[in-house]
């Protein structure tokens, strides 16, 4: 992370009118539902209720009345990876799902209608992350940030920026501005002059279990302490929690092996 996010309360900006481009909801695919419910429940404080199940069971996750993220139950046969997934605000989902198309990207699930609450796809960039594409209609996206238990961050890890920062700025509009450094590889996504994503190139330091992939980072009260509950509840510390120039940080992983990092941020 290379840019400090802008708090946002309920309603405001980045609740209506997501501008097309905005990471505006993010959404977790599992095997067990009931478990993973219990564990989000517990490090976050987080309550439910159904959504949408055009592509099976699905719940919204509600931080003091308000949607902050969704989860959904994977069939028994299908063995896709368990990961945190951002969907990316778009006005139009088939026009940009042409788009991704046709700049080396892949559509792997739709468009499709999520009943009355809008339009979905989920795409891959050319590296082969996997990103979603959200045109909301009933559902605006995530109604509250910059409290604990809220998305803070979204970051592609990925190999090198160059080329894929190129697929972003062309299907979504991106403005690029780049971290200036001979060995830090780091571009930081803008819409209308604020930062919205990060894409950060690890090189060789990208395990090659997993590829390049994007990385939620969830605002919490005390880092250390989320940390801990994590193993508590269940899930695995990958990277304790280290001092950055954003505030403190730790990568863990819950139950079924979906990454995410947690971020304490300067109060």
């Amino acid at each position: 992370m290379t840019e400090a996010r802008e708090s946002a309360g309920p309603n405001d900006g980045t609740r209506a009118g997501h501008r097309p481009g905005t990471p505006c909801w993010v959404s977790l695919m599992v095997h067990g539902l009931t478990a993973t419910e219990e564990f989000y429940g517990a490090l976050f404080g987080w309550e439910f209720e159904p959504g949408p199940h055009q592509l099976g069971p699905y719940v919204r996750a509600l931080l003091d009345g308000y949607e902050v993220a969704g989860m959904g139950q994977l069939p028994a046969d299908r063995h896709l990876p368990i990961a945190w997934t951002p969907y990316l605000a778009s006005d139009d989902v088939d026009l940009t799902a042409e788009t991704v198309r046709s700049c080396g990207g892949t559509v792997g699930v739709g468009p499709l209608d999520a009943a009355e609450a809008g339009r979905l796809a989920i795409g891959s960039d050319p590296s082969g992350a996997v990103f979603g594409i959200w045109q909301g209609a009933a559902h605006g996206g995530t109604a509250l940030t910059g409290v604990p238990g809220t998305p803070a961050w979204n970051e592609l890890v990925t190999y090198e920026t160059a080329g894929v920062a190129k697929f972003y700025e062309t299907v979504f509009g991106y403005e690029e501005v780049p971290v200036v450094s001979t060995d830090f590889d780091y571009v930081t996504l803008h819409i209308g002059g604020r930062p919205v994503a990060g894409l950060h190139g690890v090189g060789n330091a990208l395990p090659r279990d997993r590829g390049p992939h994007w990385m939620t980072y969830f605002e919490v009260a005390d880092a250390d302490e989320a940390a801990a509950r994590v193993t508590a509840l269940g899930g695995h510390v990958l990277e304790p929690p280290r001092d950055s120039v954003h505030g403190r940080v730790a990568t863990v992983a819950d139950p079924e092996g979906a990454l995410f990092s947690l971020i304490q941020s300067p109060r």
